[in-house]
């Protein structure tokens, strides 16, 4: 039997990908198929069960408004804890309602939502529900540790259900890993291995201390995403739905398309400017992938390379302020400080980051005579901005009243009433019911997988903080390596790696945030630096093979080979695995030191990136010439040089650039000069026309072509 009120499965009208906030699953998973095709239908989502996202979605948000907004609506004063109850009742069904239990063609196929998800939802707000309003007596009584029998029985219930919509949205991996990490109290004491060793509980007490304590599904995690991300994640779906993804491409167009090639750092710009607003890889590359891959085929770059290019400036979004993916929202969860001192320490390092593109991109042009776009066919300027002048507006204000306000997490919502608002009232703009439907609809779909994964994740907090056993694994991973940084650093982005390939950036971050990160704060590493460190890592797997969802995602779209596309990304994206490990050497590229420090480290390590870039691109900007091996392994060591916080090291590895780039401009003199003589005595050997010369047995002349000039392009980006 399979519920279904109205036969109505069109898709949506709008052709935007919905916003994912970072959180796609790995390939393979459920979900997997429903992110990189956004615009396939989902039989399930009739008219009826579209309605019920969107009214879920519309309690959930107006509960978070409730609550940061202090409204205490319909006198609803509720403690923290029936805070996240009233949330996850509110979005984790959309769980059952978007995902099947199963992907198998019968059951994506069929139409409108089976009867027992309906009853598994149904039975699950029961649940939250009546928790929530037990708050105030589960945390005065303790039922955390003994409660009465119908809190038992709906934990029970609460817990598996939580890792089934887990199972749902984050696929079998993460939720086998939350599974496998949740049941450990139950065996911690009998467990050979000494350092994993803990406190033990049976299987009713670890049920309510997941479901009714604070330091799993409802930990802080769950705090944070509840009342700060659901608002920016608003924010983000608002953007798209109303026109901020047009936009941004034609701001870029109208700025760097003339330049040589230029449709690439249109993709770039455009995708970095979306990243900044929506946090998510794969999403971006599906909103600004179609728009920006065809234009870099076009102009002459192959389809592995535009969708590398388009997927590595994508990828960029989880660590682009001012809305990173939702990792960077947990931690200010694990950290204790406002979300704009995450905003703040994370500038410097994404600003690195695509300035590394855009060198590689400008390297690769160059070397090919890749020229920019005809200035007739362009934007102007002034023309974009008057046409967009509401995002521009917007995140002006965002940022401004993220630094000034003291509440961040009213400061989204306050955009979003003015993006519709303008939206609402300008001509250019159609949006009415049907699109606020649609944007309430994705924001629904998205927020219901984020919370999610969230809740799923805090069940790994739970399992690792209730035994006891992160504070020992910690300790004996400092044992392990002996006390050194860069041994402790380089298996911790071994982890991130591996894991990431997996999980989900959010459940890497939170994993290796117990394990990991203590030890790493241990060697006096700044702590935003050793979070933000985790959080680049685990991102790394959306352009590195074997899994490269984002790499995949553009592959799809540029109709080349996936891994051929993954491996190119990775040479394009090669400064996100550097600049980690040059922040945690050195907090003032984090913003952690004197304003003077920051300065000048954020200015040399400009330079380092641009010998970075020059290593992996073959190209030296400003000089405009081509470099061999011998000089690019040069730039790699003075650019890493350049990284570290000592000066001596500092200044020795611009010594090493400095004398990179003039040695590569006195070979580039020196060949266009012999080059030139060549060019000179063949001019003088004969000047009379040549006469093709046909041999008795040959039907067409042979003809010895006229030696030419090697080129250097001087089109400068």
């Amino acid at each position: 039997m399979t519920i279904s009120i109205n036969e109505d499965t069109t898709n949506s009208s709008t052709t935007v990908a919905p916003i994912t906030m970072a959180t796609e699953p790995s390939p393979g998973t459920t979900t997997d198929k429903l992110i990189v095709a956004p615009d396939k239908p989902n039989p399930r989502l009739t008219t009826f069960w579209k309605s019920v996202v969107v009214a879920l979605a519309v309690l959930g948000i107006g509960g978070t408004m409730n609550q940061v907004f202090f409204w205490e609506l319909f006198g609803l004063n509720l403690p923290t804890n029936s805070f996240l109850f009233l949330i996850s009742a509110c979005f984790l069904p959309i769980i059952f309602i978007v995902y099947p239990a199963r992907k198998s063609s019968a059951d994506t196929n069929k139409v409108g939502v089976p009867w027992y998800d309906v009853l598994l939802g149904v039975l699950f707000i029961g649940a939250a529900l009546w928790l929530s309003s037990s708050g105030p007596e589960i945390s005065e009584y303790g039922w955390t540790m003994i409660a009465p029998v119908t809190a038992q029985v709906l934990s029970v219930f609460y817990w598996v259900a939580v890792l089934e919509i887990l199972r749902r949205c984050a696929g079998p991996i993460v939720a086998g890993l939350a599974l496998a990490v949740s049941i450990y109290p139950m065996f911690a004491d009998i467990i050979p291995v000494g350092f994993l060793q803990g406190i033990s509980y049976d299987p009713v007490t670890l049920a309510q201390v997941h479901v009714m304590g604070t330091e799993s599904i409802h930990g802080l995690p769950l705090q944070t995403a509840a009342t700060i991300l659901v608002g920016f994640m608003l924010f983000g779906v608002t953007l798209q739905h109303t026109g901020g993804a047009e936009f941004f491409n034609d701001l870029s167009r109208a700025i760097f398309g003339r330049y040589r090639g230029g449709s690439a750092k249109v993709s770039v710009a455009s995708s970095a400017s979306m990243g900044m607003m929506s946090g998510s890889a794969v999403s971006n590359v599906l909103t600004t992938g179609p728009m920006t891959i065809p234009a870099m085929i076009r102009s002459g770059f192959t389809p592995k390379t535009a969708g590398a290019i388009e997927a590595t400036a994508s990828s960029g979004g989880s660590i682009t302020p001012p809305i990173m993916g939702t990792a960077a929202f947990l931690m200010v969860s694990f950290l204790g400080i406002p979300y704009t001192e995450i905003i703040i320490a994370a500038t410097i390092p994404a600003a690195l980051y695509f300035i590394g593109i855009f060198l590689q991109v400008d390297g690769y042009a160059a070397l090919r005579n890749l020229h920019g776009e005809d200035r007739k066919l362009l934007p102007r300027v002034s023309q974009a901005l008057r046409d967009g002048w509401p995002y521009v507006i917007a995140l002006g204000i965002l940022t401004g009243m993220l630094l000034t306000m003291p509440s961040e997490a009213q400061v989204p919502f306050y955009i979003v009433a003015l993006l519709l608002g303008i939206a609402l009232v300008r001509p250019s703009v159609k949006f009415g019911f049907k699109e606020l439907f649609e944007m309430m609809l994705d924001a629904g779909k998205s927020l219901g997988q984020i919370i999610a994964i969230i809740a799923g994740v805090g069940l790994i907090l739970g399992g690792l903080s209730s035994t006891g056993v992160a504070l020992s694994l910690s300790r004996d991973l400092l044992m392990l390596v002996g006390g050194n940084l860069i041994l402790l650093l380089i298996a911790a982005a071994l982890a991130c790696f591996i894991l990431g390939m997996g999980l989900t950036i959010s459940a890497a971050y939170v994993f290796l945030a117990i394990v990991m990160v203590p030890a790493i704060i241990a060697m006096d590493v700044n702590p935003i630096a050793a979070h933000l460190f985790i959080i680049y890592w685990a991102s790394i797997s959306y352009i590195t093979p074997p899994v490269g969802l984002a790499a995949f995602a553009a592959a799809g779209i540029s109709k080349a080979s996936p891994m051929a596309t993954s491996f190119e990304a990775m040479r394009f994206g090669a400064v996100k695995y550097v600049v980690p490990f040059g922040f945690v050497l050195n907090p003032a590229l984090v913003a952690q030191d004197s304003l003077p420090n920051i300065i000048t480290s954020g200015l040399a390590s400009i330079v380092a990136v641009f010998a970075i870039s020059a290593t992996f691109s073959g190209y030296l900007q400003f000089i405009e010439a081509r470099v061999n091996l011998v000089l690019r392994v040069a730039l790699g060591i003075g650019g890493f040089m350049v990284f570290l916080p000592q000066w001596s090291i500092t200044l020795s590895g611009l010594a090493i650039i400095v004398a990179v780039a003039v040695l590569a401009l006195v070979l580039k003199r020196r060949h266009r000069a012999h080059t030139s003589a060549e060019d000179v005595v063949l001019n003088r050997v004969d000047t009379t026309p040549m006469t093709p010369v046909v041999a008795s047995d040959q039907v067409t002349p042979t003809i010895t072509p006229t030696p030419t000039t090697e080129n250097y392009p001087d089109n400068r980006g």
